[in-house]
């Protein structure tokens, strides 16, 4: 440390700011022979301009303007600044500024002092404080030496002497070939040109050594600075620079592997690196052309939107976004960011691939999932609407136009009143005009009005609210009208239905809506209404049984299924489908024989269907052979009774001697399987034993003929 003598301070010549600028200027100073006009401002130093900048008169007088004031400060932050003791790290600081502001005890500024004048006393004071020279060889870790144009040593630093383990007296004023290579030396000082990197080993040292020249003014080589660094200070330095560019080399190769487009950007968003993976038709230009450049701009250029880059130097947190470019392209581009160890951001990696065609095949896949959906959608109906087909079998003309009458009315939803005895299948109409219809969707609930209890079929129907009643669920309960909404309504026996309810049944057919027990608050549905009886509502109606308005509410497409005794050719196709069902359930091969078919073809069914079921299902299970025939069929039918009690049908005209004939040989069969002898047969049938006897034998030859002729 060394101090600064009062006398070496100069004093500054100072001009107010503020009189220019309230229009007293121009000023002009006389004679001066100071290079610095220093400009004060609220009476505090803020800059200063060299005297050189301002025009004189006659070379005596400067003019002084705001205009060049402005334009030449130089402003007091770019001075350096002393007290009045001066360490040597100071020093350092003013070797490039032309003078330095000294300050006195109070932090005043009290003058300047030239950088040469400095200099100066800092040497006038070296012998007693320091050694400039020795100090700056000393701070340098590498070793150095100075040749003089003799080529002797003449100045070295501590860090020299410890490399080549030589004392000083074998080192100063010594000739510098008896310690370095004489062909580097000597091409140094012939050519001036640097010889760097060469390797130095002996039995006491092993350096690295660099040979430098030392220039005069008229650039001759006047000498040399011999630098030396420790051999293995340098191989610690070259290992970690060679794992350095294997990292480098293996993140290279990282890199071109991956199939995204790798970038790395700098807290500024400037882009410093990326990989050999480019996404093609997305810069426009080539990403090296790109280094250094703030890929932000590029956002605000309308190149893409959004910058991935942006928000992560805006959110501070991982970032994940869709960008779509002009030409129509998806990236989807995911940005991480990078923090030091003081949780700043330093850099941002981005890893972006083209999802073009992956939308693409995304968007059509979903097309295709939706095509697929509605063709299962289509199959699903398809296959349901084919199981119910099973249910329906028939082969009769009366049954053929009922199903025509069906298919029309499943387009509409009109009200349908279905008659016909019990079992004749009124509810698998019920369901065909739901599964054939646009309501087959949606539910199909079926409610026999006469298997529920009067108390109970009202809040059935019409549901009920919290606490309607006790016993009632405390949640309240949705009616079948309710639940049925939007689908089909099946109310079978509705002769049954009390008359009090018959009132609010028209309600919901005229208004389409329903009020709960223990409410007021109407409830709109849409229901279509299926009805059923087998009953004669219009006598009924005349009787006062049923209302006449609700009849004529429900009969608007009123649709009469015919008994089965009326349509026998439908006879054996749903015994052999009953028989099928069963075989199927039960794992069997049962089946009818055709005299068996013939046998229930001409039974009268009181039951109609329910009891043609009820008579397979019992031939089935009590039969011993697979093949149920006439006589076994014999046991469960009572003929006589059946055939007392109905009369022959007649399928087809025919002539009428011919149908008396057929009629006859049926009767006389029949008889005689079911009786055995023709004596009971003719008891039954009500004509001679003789007569019986005679045309049972005539009906044989007959048939013996027939076969014989088949053979």
């Amino acid at each position: 440390m060394f101090s600064v003598d009062p006398k070496n301070i100069k004093p500054l010549v100072v001009i107010d700011i503020e009189s220019l600028e309230k229009g007293h200027g121009p000023f002009r100073i006389g004679k001066t022979q100071e290079p610095y006009l220093f400009i004060q401002h609220n009476q505090r130093i803020v800059g200063y301009v060299p005297m050189k900048v301002f025009s004189g008169n006659g070379g005596e007088d400067k003019e002084v303007t705001e205009e060049k004031i402005k334009n030449h400060l130089i402003p007091i932050e770019k001075i350096s600044q002393l007290s009045k003791n001066i360490s040597l790290p100071i020093v350092f600081q003013i070797i490039g500024e032309p003078f330095a502001l000294v300050r006195d005890d109070a932090g005043e500024i009290s003058g300047y002092i030239p950088r040469e004048e400095l200099l100066a006393e800092m040497f006038r004071q070296g012998n007693q404080n320091i050694d400039l020279l020795k100090v700056i060889l000393t701070s340098i870790p590498m070793g150095i030496f100075v040749v003089d144009r003799e080529r002797n040593i003449v100045s070295y630093n501590e860090s020299a002497l410890k490399m080549i383990k030589m004392s000083p007296e074998h080192v100063l004023h010594t000739p510098a070939e008896k310690i370095f290579a004489k062909e580097h030396i000597n091409s140094v000082f012939q050519t001036g040109s640097t010889v760097l990197n060469q390797l130095q080993i002996t039995s006491t040292m092993s350096v690295l050594v660099d040979y430098s020249p030392i220039y005069t003014p008229e650039k001759q080589v006047d000498g040399m600075v011999i630098i030396v660094q420790d051999l293995p200070m340098v191989e610690e330095m070259a290992n970690e620079i060679e794992y350095i560019k294997d990292l480098n080399h293996d993140m290279q190769a990282v890199l071109s592997s991956v199939y995204d487009e790798i970038l790395v950007v700098n807290a500024k968003g400037e882009l410093i690196r990326f990989s050999d993976t480019e996404i093609s038709q997305f810069w426009g230009v080539e990403l090296k052309s790109l280094l250094g450049k703030n890929i932000i701009e590029l956002e605000q250029k309308g190149l893409f939107t959004p910058s991935v880059t942006r928000l992560v130097l805006e959110q501070k947190k991982k970032v994940s976004v869709v960008q779509e470019t002009k030409a129509g392209k998806r990236i989807l581009a995911v940005g991480k960011p990078v923090f030091n160890e003081n949780g700043e951001l330093i850099r941002i990696i981005i890893a972006s691939r083209d999802i073009t065609e992956t939308t693409k095949l995304k968007n059509e896949l979903r097309h295709m999932k939706e095509i697929s959906d509605q063709y299962k959608r289509e199959l699903d109906d398809m296959k349901t609407k084919d199981l119910f087909y099973k249910k329906l079998i028939y082969c009769s003309t009366k049954m053929e136009e009922i199903m025509t009458q069906v298919k029309k009315i499943a387009d509409f939803s009109s009200t349908v009143l279905i008659n016909g005895e019990s079992g004749v299948g009124k509810e698998v109409i019920a369901q065909a005009i739901h599964q054939l219809g646009k309501r087959s969707k949606k539910p199909f609930l079926k409610l026999n009005c006469g298997a529920i209890p009067e108390n109970l079929l009202e809040s059935e129907l019409f549901g009920y609210s919290k606490g309607a009643f006790t016993g009632a669920d405390k949640n309240g309960k949705d009616g079948y009208f309710k639940q049925a909404d939007g689908g089909v309504l099946f109310l079978d026996e509705i002769g049954e239905m009390p008359l009090h309810l018959q009132v609010k049944l028209l309600r919901v057919l005229q208004e389409q809506e329903v009020i709960p027990i223990g409410t007021t608050k109407p409830i709109k549905v849409d229901v279509q209404i299926v009805a059923a009886t087998n009953k004669n509502l219009e006598k009924m109606v005349e009787k006062r049984e049923f209302r006449e308005d609700l009849f004529y509410r429900l009969n608007v497409i009123p649709i009469h299924i015919p008994p089965l005794r009326e349509r026998p050719e439908d006879i054996p196709l749903l015994a052999f489908h009953f028989v099928q069902q069963m075989n199927e359930r039960y794992d069997k091969n049962y089946h009818l024989t055709p005299d068996a078919l013939n046998l229930l073809e001409v039974h009268s069914w009181p039951g109609n269907i329910r009891e043609l079921q009820n008579m397979i299902e019992r031939l089935v299970v009590s039969a011993d052979d697979e093949a149920i025939d006439a006589e076994f069929v014999n046991r469960f039918l009572v003929l006589g009774k059946d055939m007392k009690s109905s009369k022959p049908i007649v399928t087809k005209i025919v002539p009428l001697q011919e149908a008396l004939d057929s009629v006859e040989e049926q009767l006389i069969l029949l008889a005689i399987k079911q009786y055995k002898t023709t004596t009971k047969a003719a008891k039954v049938l009500g004509i001679s034993q003789s007569s019986v006897s005679r045309k049972y034998q005539k009906i044989v030859a007959e048939q013996h003929g027939n076969i014989e002729n088949v053979y």
